[in-house]
C-alpha cells in the first residue's frame, strides 16, 4: 500500500470517528439526560468523557497531521481556498469542542453529586447542558462543511489565494 492510501485512510477514519463519536455522544447524553435520573445520567457522561479523550482526542491530533501529509504527497498546494477554508471551519470546531469537553465534565459531576445526594439534577445542570447541546450545532455543520470540501474540492478564492 502506497504511502498516498495509507495517509488517505488514516484520514477517512480519522474523520469517521470525529463525525461517529460526535454524533453517538450527542445522542446517548440527550437521551440520559431525558429520563432526569441523575444515576444514568452520570453514568453516561462519565462514558461521554472517556469517549470524548480516547476517540476524539486522538482523531483531532491525526487529522492535521494526516491531512497535511495527504497534501504533500499528493501536491496539494497549502494555501488551496477549499484546504484553507477547512482549516478554518476545523479552528470553528475546536472552539466549540474545547469548551464542551469542560461542560461534560462538570454535567458528569452534577450528575454524580446529585446521585450521591440522591437529589434531582440542580437548575444549573440545565442551563450548562443547554448551552452544550447548542455547541453541537455549529460543531456538527462545520464538519459536514469540511466533508464537502474534501469530497468536491471547490475553487475558491480566499484572501487572495487560490
Amino acid at each position: 500500500m502506497a504511502l498516498e492510501d495509507v495517509l488517505r485512510l488514516v484520514h477517512v477514519l480519522g474523520a469517521t470517528v470525529l463525525f461517529g463519536t460526535g454524533i453517538g455522544i450527542a445522542f446517548f447524553m440527550a437521551m440520559a439526560v431525558r429520563t432526569r435520573d441523575p444515576r444514568i445520567v452520570a453514568h453516561v457522561a462519565g462514558i461521554v468523557v472517556i469517549a470524548d479523550t480516547i476517540f476524539t482526542a486522538t482523531a483531532v491530533v491525526l487529522q492535521p497531521l494526516t491531512g497535511y501529509g495527504l497534501a504533500r504527497v499528493v501536491g496539494w498546494p497549502l494555501n488551496e481556498g477549499w484546504i484553507l477554508l477547512s482549516l478554518a471551519l476545523y479552528v470553528v470546531i475546536g472552539l466549540f469542542w474545547l469548551p464542551v469537553v469542560w461542560i461534560q465534565i462538570r454535567l458528569r459531576d452534577m450528575a454524580r453529586h446529585a446521585a450521591a445526594e440522591a437529589t434531582a439534577l440542580p437548575p444549573g445542570f440545565d442551563r450548562l447542558y443547554r448551552v452544550w447541546f447548542a455547541f453541537g450545532f455549529p460543531a456538527f455543520f462545520a464538519v459536514v462543511a469540511i466533508f464537502w470540501l474534501m469530497l468536491t474540492k471547490p475553487s475558491i478564492m480566499l484572501l487572495g489565494l487560490n
